[in-house]
């Protein structure tokens, strides 16, 4: 019984360390980035749309980017992103080279800047 006060102290310091018991993992940031297409250039914007994000998965805390396109008009895009960091993402993602570049020749194809909303995904 001479171990039970030191024992009892380090369930206590284990429990502590553990963090409250409603403690949750971050949740991912999905963005919607929703784009419109100059006439006809759908095709010019998908490729480039498609090489940024070569570019981009190999940025830190990039998670997926899937492409949509509307069936009824071709000049709708809407990229589904999912990034582990939303701080990332809206600060250093922001002024990468690749995205930087990307949004200089977008003037050619694009018909104005992208609809960018923010949201958080629930398990």
């Amino acid at each position: 019984m001479k171990y039970f006060p030191f024992i009892s102290l380090i369930v206590l310091l284990t429990a502590c360390s553990a963090g409250p018991a409603h403690a949750q993992a971050p949740k991912n940031l999905v963005v919607l980035v929703k784009y419109k297409t100059q006439p006809g250039k759908d095709s010019v914007a998908l490729a480039g749309l498609k090489n940024l994000i070569t570019l981009v998965k190999k940025e830190p805390g990039y998670i997926s980017i899937v492409i949509h396109v509307d069936p009824d008009d071709k000049s709708s895009i809407l990229l589904y992103e999912e990034w582990a960091n939303a701080e990332y993402y809206k600060g250093d993602h922001m002024k990468t080279t690749q995205l930087q570049q990307f949004m200089k020749d977008a003037r050619g194809f694009l018909a104005g800047p992208p609809e960018i909303t923010f949201w958080e995904k629930q398990e």
